[in-house]
């Protein structure tokens, strides 16, 4: 009940629930007074007397009944809900084993707690397994880190004893074309340790506000030396009117680069990829949408995940590396994709970084 503004009024609920039986009762009594008129006064008063007295029994007994059908359950449902806030998780209330009504109140009540409880150690369970896969993921790029830098000057070594061999052998020495396998996989072997370096040991990103279309478009055409003579076509689509946004033109270059050769890779023979550049109110986003094989639903959960690659070739961190450099920036990459038809990669970048991402 609100009397005035800003002032509230509790009124008790006893009051609340005898007074339309007393009001009842009350009218019951003017009626039966109204029907003894024709019963002599020293009778009458007898009659009404017997009859008041009989309506304060049945109020007296109705508000026993209600409070203790209704007002203990209230009184322990509230002391429950006191101590849920201050995050005990194992309350019950003990007459949720009530046929009616007020049972079923408290059924809810202690399924919504039991829902609660388990919702609370799954959050738990999953805070703990990430907290062990982000060490372990740490462990595992200092390990890479250190592997890489001392395989990396022997392979030198060896890609340059390879050139000096090639460079003594006959002009046509079936020797030459073995060399010159040898010398890819060095090349090859050289890639992949870079990869895990940029992975462990990534180059601090510098943001600033750039043309979103002209870094993109550099992307394109970096994937267009990598076409050679196959029958694919890479199609870029600049937004008119996305203006400055706030990046880092190389970190953005490798993420949209890492999509195009990866759509590059999903077209086995003849294709079109389409990269294209949105204005979307607060975010720019750059979609690279190819025409390949798709990926299948089994792989899609894992694709983000570190060292997780189904290509025969490769080390799995491409796109886990795009998405880092992605959410740095405090964006978003989302995927879309269906079997056969091929696949799309957006990446949402917001035109100015919120400085909380930032300090993450």
């Amino acid at each position: 009940m609100r009397t005035a503004p800003g002032l509230d009024v509790h009124i008790n609920w006893r009051f609340k629930a005898i007074l339309p039986v007393a009001a009842t009762l009350l009218a019951g009594i003017a009626l039966f007074f109204w029907v003894t008129l024709s019963i002599p006064p020293s009778d009458r008063r007898t009659v009404l007397l017997v009859a008041a007295g009989g309506a304060v029994a049945i109020c007296a007994v109705l508000l026993v009944v209600l409070a203790v059908l209704v007002h203990r359950p209230l009184l322990e449902l509230r002391e429950k809900i006191a101590r849920l806030e201050q995050g005990d998780l194992n309350v019950t209330v003990g007459f949720a084993g009530r046929r009616d009504e007020i049972g079923e109140l408290g059924r809810s009540f202690n399924a919504m707690v039991r829902q609660l409880r388990e919702s609370h150690e799954q959050i738990q369970q999953l805070h703990r397994t990430q907290m062990s896969r982000a060490e372990h993921l740490a462990t595992l790029g200092e390990l890479a880190a250190g592997l890489a830098h001392e395989i990396r000057n022997p392979l030198a070594g060896i890609a340059g004893v390879i050139q000096i061999i090639g460079r003594d052998l006959p002009p046509g020495s079936p020797t030459r074309e073995i060399l010159k396998e040898v010398e890819q996989e060095v090349h090859h072997i050289q890639k992949i340790l870079n990869e895990l370096l940029d992975y462990a040991r990534p180059k601090p990103l510098q943001l600033r506000p750039a043309d979103l279309n002209a870094t993109a478009e550099r992307a394109v055409s970096l994937a267009r030396q990598q076409i050679a003579s196959r029958p694919i076509e890479i199609e870029f689509r600049p937004a008119a009117e996305v203006g400055m946004v706030e990046h880092d033109p190389d970190g953005i270059q490798q993420v949209l680069l890492n999509l195009l050769l990866n759509a590059l890779q999903a077209i086995p023979r003849e294709g079109r990829i389409v990269v294209e550049v949105h204005n979307e109110d607060r975010y720019a986003t750059v979609a690279v949408t190819d025409s390949g094989c798709g990926i299948a639903p089994e792989h899609l959960p894992n694709i983000f995940k570190p060292f997780y690659t189904t290509k025969g070739k490769g080390t799995g961190l491409g796109l886990s590396l795009a998405r880092r450099i992605v959410e740095f920036h405090g964006g978003r990459i989302q995927v879309e994709t269906e079997v056969g038809r091929g696949s799309t990669f957006r990446v949402w970048l917001p035109k100015r970084k919120i400085a909380s991402a930032a300090q993450s």
